[in-house]
């Protein structure tokens, strides 16, 4: 039995930080996943600019609220849920997701959780467990379950190579040629072909 494991931001839906960057005109905030591999060091970052502009949770959410799906990616998840188990792990936080979890239907989601002050300001954050899309792909595993994983940045890489199949989608250049063994997809349909190839084995 499988289950599939697929990152949100960059796969399912646009990046959130981008998005907040090109509203507020701050490109710094563009910096994410795909840029830098050490999450911790991107979030001190991010909210150090967050706090100098003034910015907090309600004017990202107010941005999240305007996001929609990537063209194509909720027929790719209704396509893909008729026929397997699907699990959404993100390095997202609950606070920025339920607008985009409802407009792809409700998926399961794992990811983490923001603390804020009472005026909104962004104080800190929650892991849901350490290497958590690494952890649970082997959490999966330790049920009973084979696990196919597909992600854009360095952050999805660990649960990748740790599944019985594992895809780049919609990633950078730079993490393509560093990881020339990986199959690497830009559209919904090749990645939907490559992992029913998979769990219809």
């Amino acid at each position: 039995m499988y289950t599939v494991c697929l990152d949100l931001e960059g796969v399912l839906v646009p990046e959130i930080w981008i998005a907040f960057a090109d509203k507020t005109g701050i490109p710094q905030l563009r910096r994410t996943t795909r840029d830098e591999p050490d999450y911790a060091r991107l979030m001190a970052y991010r909210m150090a600019i967050l706090k100098e502009h003034g910015l907090g949770l309600r004017e990202i959410q107010s941005v999240i609220a305007g996001i929609d799906p990537l063209p194509g990616a909720l027929e790719f998840l209704d396509a893909l849920r008729e026929e397997t188990q699907v699990v959404i792990l993100s390095d997202t936080f609950t606070q920025f997701a339920s607008p985009l979890m409802r407009k792809l239907r409700w998926p399961t989601l794992f990811c983490n959780e923001l603390t804020a002050a009472p005026d909104g300001e962004i104080v800190g954050y929650k892991m849901r467990c350490e290497n958590s899309k690494l952890t649970t792909v082997r959490a999966l595993q330790s049920a009973g379950l084979q696990t196919v994983a597909a992600g854009d940045s360095y952050n999805d890489l660990a649960m990748i190579r740790a599944s019985r199949a594992g895809f780049l989608f919609k990633s950078t250049e730079k993490i393509k040629a560093d990881n020339p063994d990986l199959l690497a997809f830009d559209e919904f349909d090749d990645l939907l072909r490559a992992i029913r190839d998979v769990i219809r084995e």
